[in-house]
């Protein structure tokens, strides 16, 4: 399975969660009241306009090079993901904190609590369902780490985004059910709009850790640290090449650019070091098929 279809399988999942969960929500919001749950809503409807912008990117990335952008257009996702980042930050952190600080000074109490808590206890499954099918995906291509240490280092920007949001959507349900709970328990509904700010800065700092992460592969960031490992072996270990002198990998989205210098096994004539070079990428792209561009140059020192 390609890494695009595991992450497109785990965009639909999201999409498709958080649509039917953000419909609930936003009708639930309206018949309680609840401040935390409009928060909720909200962090909801702007999770299913993500994964739209994630699909898009997905696509974008596949564009073919042209003239003006002869590495391709893979890193459109990186930029997608960013504009994800900020959306998460914007329309779904700092909206929740003012809502909560605006239900301190203006709370009316909550309408049919009980709605509330059924409607944020059946989207907690929800949301544990899609937080699910994503780890499924991520599961396939993180090889043998950890998942702190593949969310560290991947270059899938879209499946960290989207692991991201869904664990950020399930603590903040937690987040309102607790808040919703404490309301009804106590009579005081200033739990409610504390919920909601607490939604709002959970939102605040998972977005903030998306968006660093995504920076560094906008800026321009090597393919994962295994694979270079594993392509300078593989080098080291032709009959064509004598010395690995310099290996350079750049991420491209989905792609990888890779620049090789090295001091060659002796050859009896140009054509001869051409044909071994030749036989070197094309046994190299083999391999690894996620790279697409490879520059050769041959040398005696670094």
């Amino acid at each position: 399975m390609s890494h695009q279809n595991t992450s497109v399988k785990s965009i639909y999942f999201a999409l498709l969660a958080n649509l039917g969960i953000a419909i609930t929500k936003t009708a639930a919001a309206i018949v309680t009241g609840s401040g935390a749950m409009l928060a909720e809503s909200i962090h909801s409807f702007a999770d299913c306009g993500n994964q739209g912008l994630l699909f898009w990117g997905l696509k974008a990335a596949k564009k073919k090079p042209d003239q003006e952008h002869p590495l391709g257009y893979g890193k459109e996702i990186y930029f997608w993901s960013f504009i994800v980042a900020l959306i998460l930050f914007s329309m779904g952190g700092l909206f929740s904190i003012y809502e909560g600080i605006h239900k301190i000074s203006a709370h009316e109490g909550l309408k049919s609590p009980i709605v509330a808590i059924a409607v944020l206890s059946v989207s907690i499954i929800l949301e544990g369902a899609s937080l699910y099918g994503c780890v499924t995906q991520i599961n396939k291509v993180r090889r043998n780490v950890s998942l702190w240490a593949w969310l560290k280092s991947s270059r899938q920007s879209e499946l960290v985004i989207v692991f991201g949001e869904d664990v950020a959507a399930l603590l903040g349900l937690s987040f309102a059910l607790a808040s919703v709970g404490l309301a009804v328990v106590t009579g005081d509904p200033i739990y409610d709009a504390i919920g909601s700010i607490g939604i709002g800065a959970l939102l605040v700092g998972v977005s903030f850790f998306l968006a660093v992460k995504i920076k560094s592969l906008l800026i321009g960031q090597s393919a994962e640290s295994e694979i270079r490992i594993e392509v300078k072996q593989f080098l080291e270990a032709r009959p064509e090449v004598d010395q690995l002198l310099n290996l350079i990998t750049l991420q491209l989205g989905p792609q990888v650019m890779v620049a090789v210098k090295a001091k060659m096994a002796k050859a009896d004539s140009a054509d001869q070091l051409i044909d071994r070079i030749n036989a070197c990428e094309a046994a190299l792209k083999k391999e690894y098929p996620t790279i697409q561009w490879i520059f050769f140059e041959p040398d005696s020192e670094e």
